[in-house]
């Protein structure tokens, strides 16, 4: 299965993105037909031609609105037509996320209820044609993983149907803010390179933020933007290659959390006792390693691994039973072999075990070595008869009844 990346790096915006998809080989009628289903084929015509921005090619899409007396469209009236459709449900959920995104940050720019939010520039048909064709043509393309670069913030000031706006407008700064997407400053290029439905679908479609570490590219898709700017105007999708040709489904993707604070004035008694607090605030794990650091000083260094959900708690506890007073934090992310928790019945009794699936497909039985020696002192025996047993008894491996235990 191959990964998508999305380098926005110039500037992202639902007709930009919408043409870097044709351009890398998606069919008009993956485009056309959930419109076709929403009953909008009479309402627009969709132009697709190849152009060139500084010299350099690619694909400029334009949505033409054959109705100009259409009413502006409330969130609304969006989720109804959207809800009450026929479309995939796979489908419906990413057209919908987008434009609820879009409305709780019209909602709370205009101080407005968010079922009141009348979209204005995202209400005319060309909005739906861009957020329904992108969702559809990700749903075709199918990748397992969507990388997005981070966008630019762009300067100056945009014209829109609420008067002069300085750029970014309130809605990109908004989404933004909450969804804690970094803006690149770009103070060369004046007018607005990141929209509000661009940055919108970014946050709706993405699995992980920034470039992959390394990437073979398979195909690319150009999609040109519509200003003319004091340099080129253009967004790239690019689909990379698997690195296998077989398929990549006993792996995981997940995000994980970093912590890290180097420490010089506290105890090996102390720093065991934040170590320990960590641990048992539900940190995955905990290492320190000693330093030197500036003036001769010796140090430890303290890091981290935690899920996202739980990086404020053990935020507060740095602080709460350390010396420190600053740590530093990054989100990253790591592929995980597909796991499951467990019981194997052995003669020593239950055994909670991990059941692992390996690449080649095979399971594989692991203990917590709590348990390990749990059972080995209780019985008198060492770790690796105890180990033997497991191994042995991996047949009887029952899955705990808990929704967040089994992965496969």
């Amino acid at each position: 299965m191959n990964n998508l990346f999305i380098d926005c790096s110039l500037g992202v915006s639902g007709d930009m993105l919408l043409a870097a998809f044709i351009d890398l080989g998606v069919p008009l009628d993956v485009i056309h037909r959930p419109l076709k289903i929403l009953e909008l084929e009479e309402a627009y015509s969709l132009i697709v031609e190849e152009s060139k921005s500084f010299s350099l090619r690619g694909i400029k899409v334009s949505v033409k609105e054959k109705d100009s007396n259409q009413k502006y469209r409330t969130w609304l009236d969006i989720r109804s037509l959207i809800g009450n459709s026929s479309l995939p449900k796979t489908l419906k959920e990413k057209v919908l996320k987008i434009f609820k995104l879009l409305a709780e940050a019209e909602s709370y720019v205009h101080g407005v209820n968010v079922e009141e939010v009348h979209f204005h520039e995202l209400s005319c048909i060309d909005s739906l044609v861009d957020i329904v064709g992108v969702c559809s043509s990700l749903e075709y393309l199918s990748p397992e993983i969507v990388f997005w670069d981070y966008p630019p913030a762009g300067s100056g000031f945009v014209e829109t149907s609420h008067g002069l706006l300085p750029v970014p407008v309130p809605a990109v700064l908004q989404l933004a803010k909450k969804y804690d997407v970094k803006l690149i400053s770009d103070k060369k290029t004046y007018g607005e390179l990141t929209t509000p439905t661009g940055i919108a679908l970014m946050i709706g479609l993405a699995n992980t933020y920034g470039k992959p570490d390394s990437f073979q590219i398979d195909s690319i898709g150009i999609g040109l933007g519509h200003r003319e700017l004091n340099r080129p105007n253009f967004l790239r999708a690019c689909l990379l290659k698997s690195h296998e040709n077989r398929s990549l489904d006993f792996l995981k993707w997940e995000e994980i959390g970093l912590q890290e604070s180097w420490i010089d004035d506290a105890s090996p008694e102390d720093v065991s006792f934040l170590v320990g607090r960590l641990r048992a605030l539900g940190a995955i794990d905990v290492i320190t390693q000693p330093i030197q650091m500036k003036k001769g000083r010796l140090g430890v260094s303290i890091k981290v691994l935690a899920k996202p959900n739980d990086l404020t708690k053990l935020r507060l506890a740095w602080f709460e039973f350390g010396t420190s007073i600053g740590v530093r934090e990054n989100i990253e992310g790591r592929w995980v072999l597909q796991r499951r928790a467990g019981t194997c019945l052995t003669s020593y009794g239950k055994v909670f075990v991990k059941q692992v699936q390996r690449p080649d497909g095979k399971l594989s039985i692991k203990a917590e070595h709590d348990e390990l020696c749990r059972i080995s002192i209780s019985n008198g025996i060492s770790l690796e008869e105890v180990r033997k047993e497991i191994i042995l008894s991996s047949d009887t491996f029952v899955e705990l009844d808990d929704k967040n235990s089994g992965q496969f």
